[in-house]
């Protein structure tokens, strides 16, 4: 199979890139290489005859032509988009045009190269999604493939407007889709913005950690190289239309996972105190969801899959990477945004 994955050289596009390539699968990884991404995130398959790179972005529909056109994909995995909540309530309006128009072009292009094709049956467009689209739950319940949509940041907002097109282009046009929708991710190669590395990186450097709120908003969080295993999955025996709720099953409040990757430093790195009186709790962020959780029944049920590690399995894997790959994240700390607190101009 030839995949045309989005998004290629960021945290999931690159490891579904990396897994698809290690499985025999022919891969085009299109990226416009904005700030979060970097192509060292693909090193390890970029020298194989089965992967090509074209920098494009999604927003640029004459150039999503050319690639379809020229290089004829079985499938696409789209996974490119702007995914920072911070970032999303200082600045909206990048969240719109990628996610959304982009998502667009990325559909149109799809569906013109489809019909040109004679419409093959074997032909899928696999758009991938968060589970913040559904808003934020009490102390009880899981999200599930029926839950109604509640998003509530400018980010959640604009993925649950591309997962309403592409539900559009199958139902209108006949577009070959599938959807998945995951929870919070974490491993390798994960910008440094995001909770986890975040986290790592302020504790080593001596730095205090932020907490925001009292740290009680609870994620389910998923290793990421287990949720490329769930794509691919999905992209080869999903259902047509189908949509598919992607799980850690591993929900553990904000607080907790900070302190259970300080505890996790304490033994492979340790200081001179614990980690854990480097915790600082701040201001909290605007609509910050309280509680997510997903039922992952069905992804279970009629694909075989579920995930391979528990958090502190997982934990422990992303904490012994970062302490071994400062060549990879230090050169990212000079991005833009990257050691400030967004979200609150």
């Amino acid at each position: 199979m030839k995949i045309l994955v989005t998004g290629g050289a960021g945290f999931i596009g690159s490891a579904v890139v990396r897994l698809a390539v290690q499985r025999g699968h022919q891969v085009v990884n299109l990226d416009a290489l904005t700030y979060a991404a970097c192509l060292e995130n693909v090193a390890p398959v970029a020298n194989s005859p089965l992967y090509a790179f074209e920098q494009v972005d999604i927003r640029d529909r004459p150039a999503l032509d050319r690639v379809f056109a020229s290089h004829k994909p079985d499938a696409v995995m789209h996974l490119a988009a702007e995914s920072h909540v911070d970032r999303s309530i200082d600045g909206p309006g990048a969240f719109i045009e990628t996610n959304i128009t982009g998502t667009y072009n990325m559909l149109e292009a799809a569906r013109h190269y489809w019909e040109a094709e004679g419409k093959p049956d074997t032909f899928r467009f696999h758009h991938i999604s968060t589970d913040e689209v559904f808003g934020s739950l009490g102390a009880k319940g899981q999200f599930t493939e029926h839950t109604p949509y509640d998003p509530r940041s400018p980010y959640s907002a604009s993925k649950a407007a591309s997962d309403h097109l592409v539900r559009a282009w199958h139902e209108t046009y006949g577009l070959p889709v599938i959807l998945t929708n995951c929870s919070n991710n974490y491993g390798p190669y994960h910008f440094p913005e995001k909770l986890v590395p975040v986290v790592i990186l302020k504790a080593i450097s001596g730095q205090p950690i932020p907490v925001y709120g009292d740290g009680s908003h609870v994620r389910d969080w998923l290793y990421v190289e287990d949720h490329a295993e769930a794509l691919l999955l999905a992209l080869t025996k999903g259902a047509l239309g189908r949509s598919y709720n992607i799980g850690g099953e591993n929900e553990v409040s904000n607080l907790d996972l900070v302190k259970m990757i300080c505890a996790t430093l304490d033994s492979k790195r340790p200081g001179e105190a614990p980690y854990a009186q480097q915790i600082a709790f701040v201001a909290d962020r605007r609509g910050h969801d309280r509680r997510y959780a997903i039922d992952p029944t069905r992804v279970r049920a009629e694909l075989g899959w579920q995930p391979s590690l528990s958090v502190e399995e997982g934990i422990a894997r992303t904490v012994a990477w970062y302490l071994a790959n400062q060549s990879w994240w230090q050169p990212l700390l000079t991005r833009d945004g990257v050691g400030k607190r967004l979200g609150v101009a």
